[in-house]
C-alpha cells in the first residue's frame, strides 16, 4: 500500500516524501507545480502532474495506486497575496479539498493527515498557545486553513473519514543532505531572506518594528526544523493507522527567538556581517507566536531532534549557499 502526498513537490512536501521513503514507505506524489519543483520529488516515489480541482484525474490516482492514506500540503500559503486576492485562496485551498474528499469517499480512503497553520489562531491571547485557544484568523489564508479542518471534520462524521490536522509554526531549515530545501518565488520566510544578504542577492536584511513588547523590541517566533515537521506528518499517519481518533496538534519547539536574534545566528553561522535596518511594522504581526506541542509529544510522541536555532539556520544555509538559485540551475 501507498501514501499519497498531495503538494509532494513543495518545501514541506518534498521533506516528508524524502522521510517516508527513507522509512521503506512506497509514495506517490501528486503535484501540479504551481509552486512546487520537479526536481524536489525524491527519485523512488511515483510522480503524477494534475490538480485537485480534476476529480476523474484523482479518480484514476486512488483507482491506479493502493493508497492506504493521504497527506495534504497542497494550498497556497501567501499571507500578504490572501488578502488582496481571496479568492484565489477560497477556489484553491477550499474547493481543491472538496474535490479531494468527494474522491476519497468514493474510492474508500478513510485516513488524511492535513498540513494546517499557526495562522488559523489569529492574535493570540497567551503564549504558549494551545489547541484549545480561540480559532479567529486575522488573514484570508488563516481563514481558509480553518475552513478546511472544518471541512474534514464534517466529512468525518458523515463518512466516517478519520483525519489529523497538523498546525505548525516557523518552518524552516533544509534537509540534512543538502539535497532539497526552501525555494520559493517570491521568497517571504526571515531565514532565507536573511541568508539572501550572505549570497549576495540583497544589501540588507529589514527589519519591521523594534517597538513591540519582547525582550528586545523585535518580534518573536517559534522556527521548527522541516525534517521535524516531516516526521510528525508520519507519527501522525501512523496514529490513524492504528485507530486513532480525528484530531488537531501545534507543532513548535515552544521556544520563541527574536529576528534580532535569529539575525545574530545567522551571522555566526555564515560568517558574514549581515546589515540590518529598522523599518515600521507590519500590519498584523503579532509580538509573539510560540507553540505548546505538548500533545503531539504525549499522544503522538513526536519530540523535535533539531530544536537549537544554529542547526536549523546551519541546514538552511548548507542549502541557499549551494542553490542561491533553488531547484533553477
Amino acid at each position: 500500500m501507498a501514501i499519497l502526498v498531495l503538494g509532494g513537490a513543495g518545501y514541506i512536501g518534498s521533506h516528508t516524501v524524502y522521510q517516508l521513503i527513507d522509512s521503506g514507505r512506497d509514495v506517490v506524489v501528486v503535484d501540479n507545480l504551481a509552486t512546487g519543483h520537479r526536481e524536489a520529488v525524491h527519485p523512488k516515489a511515483r510522480f503524477y502532474q494534475g490538480d485537485l480541482h480534476d476529480r476523474a484525474f484523482l479518480d484514476s490516482i486512488f483507482q491506479k495506486e493502493k493508497i492506504d492514506g493521504v497527506i495534504h500540503f497542497a494550498a497556497y500559503s501567501l499571507v500578504g497575496e490572501s488578502m488582496t486576492n481571496p479568492l484565489k485562496y477560497y477556489d484553491n485551498n477550499l474547493c481543491g479539498t472538496k474535490v479531494l474528499l468527494e474522491s476519497m469517499v468514493a474510492n474508500g480512503v478513510d485516513r488524511i493527515v492535513f498540513s494546517s497553520t499557526a495562522a488559523t489562531y489569529g492574535e493570540p491571547k497567551h503564549v504558549p498557545i494551545l489547541e484549545t485557544d480561540v480559532t479567529v484568523p486575522t488573514n484570508c489564508y488563516g481563514e481558509t486553513k480553518l475552513s478546511m479542518e472544518k471541512m474534514f471534520k464534517w466529512t468525518a462524521q458523515a463518512h466516517g473519514l478519520r483525519y489529523v490536522s497538523l498546525r505548525y509554526f516557523n518552518a524552516s531549515g533544509a534537509h540534512a543532505s543538502g539535497a532539497i530545501g526552501e525555494a520559493h518565488c517570491p521568497e517571504s520566510h526571515l531565514i532565507p531572506l536573511i541568508l539572501q544578504v550572505p549570497n549576495g542577492q540583497r544589501e540588507k536584511i529589514m527589519i519591521f518594528g523594534d517597538d513591540y513588547p519582547t525582550t528586545d523590541g523585535t518580534c518573536v517566533r517559534d522556527y521548527i526544523h522541516v525534517t521535524d515537521l516531516a516526521q510528525a506528518h508520519i507519527l501522525a499517519l501512523e496514529y490513524l493507522n492504528h485507530g486513532g481518533q480525528s484530531d488537531i496538534f501545534n507543532l513548535g519547539n515552544g521556544v520563541g527567538f527574536s529576528v534580532k536574534e535569529v539575525i545574530e545566528t545567522a551571522r555566526k553561522v555564515t560568517g558574514h556581517p549581515i546589515p540590518a535596518e529598522i523599518a515600521a511594522r507590519r500590519v498584523g504581526d503579532p509580538a509573539q507566536l510560540i507553540a505548546s506541542s505538548e500533545k503531539a509529544n504525549s499522544i503522538l510522541g513526536w519530540k523535535p531532534e533539531y530544536n537549537d536555532l544554529e542547526t536549523i539556520i546551519a541546514t538552511a544555509w548548507r542549502w541557499h549557499h549551494t542553490h542561491p538559485n533553488g531547484f533553477q540551475v
